[in-house]
Parts: C-alpha cells; structure tokens; sequence
C-alpha cells in the first residue's frame, strides 16, 4: 500500500482545513487508518484513527470535538476534517496505515504517506 496525503495549507485561526489520504492497494478490515501530527522540533504525535472495517474513530483529546476523521471505502480514501483551528495545530499532517489494530503510538504504523503541511496563523 502507497499513501498520499493532500489538502494542507495555510489557515487563520478559527478556519478550516479537510486533509485527504488516498490508499494505493487494498486495505484489510482490521487494518487501522490513522493520522498523526509532527510539529517543529516534536516527535510524531497521534491525531485520530478510524477502524477500516467498523468506522470506529479515536481522537487524541487535544482534537476531539473540532476535528472529524471519515473513510470512503469505494474511494480508498480517508479524510480528516479540521475545525476551529488553533495555531497549536499547526505541523506537518501524516497519513498512516495501521496492520495490526488500534494504537496511539507512531511507532505502530506499518505505512506512511509523505505529509502534508497545516500552518494555522493568529
């Protein structure tokens, strides 16, 4: 599987942003789709995921109620839709591919898109 993530850019604080990630091969039921965040000078840290199989969806605390993550199965692709964006949000914006279930580590991510950049101004 190949990923490639689009559709960052630059924001003002409050806007909105949708992040799409489009899966190259096939993408199992218990694989897990995931995106995770890496701003300047910090590791990788987890966003959101959503179960292929199920569309359960996981938000680290620091997004939750402002972004929304999606699949579209006929389409291959994820989405992440960002609202209510906060300066804090800014970095670089990856798409991941999970083979073995549900983690909020970047270390358990089997495949990664190449990012897409968010820079949210003040």
């Amino acid at each position: 599987v190949q990923l490639q993530a689009s559709g960052g850019g630059l924001v003002q604080a409050g806007g909105s942003l949708r992040l799409s990630c489009v899966a190259s091969g096939r993408i199992f039921s218990s694989h897990v789709m995931g995106w995770l965040r890496q701003a300047p000078g910090t590791g990788r840290e987890f966003v959101s995921a959503i179960r292929w199989g199920t569309g359960g969806t996981y938000y680290a605390d620091s997004v939750k109620g402002r972004f929304t993550i999606s699949r579209d199965k006929s389409e291959n692709t994820v989405y992440l839709q960002m609202s209510s964006l906060k300066p804090e949000d800014t970095a670089i914006y990856y798409c991941a591919q999970n083979r073995h279930g549900l983690s909020f580590s970047d270390k358990d991510y089997d495949v990664w898109g190449q990012g897409t950049q968010v820079t949210v101004s003040s």
